[in-house]
């Protein structure tokens, strides 16, 4: 018999819940699940209501049925989802070459905080008098959204103009670059994929 203690301890961790959830996500019953394990429906329906802690083998069998780690049932539910808060003070503005005067735009990080990102956001601005970009080409898509001002975008040969509101999603992985089309600053917000 566990103390109170240790039982306190182990009930932290929420494992039967933890397997109950894995359970119906797969869409599986107690008997189901009890054929996979080759464990009892009985023993089953005891650890996801808490009644009983399973033994690591016995976690371990339960694990391999859903393709998870034994972590799977140890990281702490207080994981929070991932925010990452950039304020516009906190921004850097970079120039696009770095040694351009002027530069063909300037761009500023909108998600640098975050690790392993699956995506990168920018705001860029395309000053007067700004140069053509030079093709240059990375990820796999891009998406722009043009906040003011006029902005060419040239995508193998394939020019297209974008006005304030107007967005383009296109294959990043070709040769692509920008222009500003008219006579005042453009904005935009630049989302590429990684």
């Amino acid at each position: 018999m566990l103390s109170d203690t240790l039982t306190n301890e182990l009930a932290r961790y929420g494992i039967g819940p933890r397997v109950k959830a894995l359970r119906l996500r797969k869409k599986l019953g107690l008997v189901q699940l009890a054929a996979h394990t080759g464990l009892s429906s009985a023993l089953l329906s005891k650890i996801e209501r808490g009644q009983m802690f399973p033994t690591l083998p016995t976690l371990l069998r339960i694990a391999m049925v859903f393709g998870v780690g034994l972590d799977h049932f140890f990281t702490a539910e207080t994981q929070k989802p991932l925010i990452a808060v950039v304020r516009k003070e906190q921004r850097l503005k970079l120039p696009v070459p770095p040694d351009a005067t002027p530069p063909t735009f300037l761009f500023e990080s909108l998600d640098y905080p975050v690790a392993n990102r699956k995506m990168e956001s920018f705001y860029a601005e395309f000053p007067l008098d700004a140069p053509t970009s030079e093709p240059h080409q990375h990820g796999s898509v891009e998406f722009i959204y043009v906040l003011c001002g006029r902005l060419a975008v040239d995508v193998v040969g394939e020019e297209t103009s974008l006005n304030a509101g107007d967005a383009m999603y296109f294959d990043s992985s070709v040769p692509h670059s920008y222009r500003l089309d008219g006579k005042e600053v453009c904005t935009a917000l630049v989302v590429t994929v990684l």
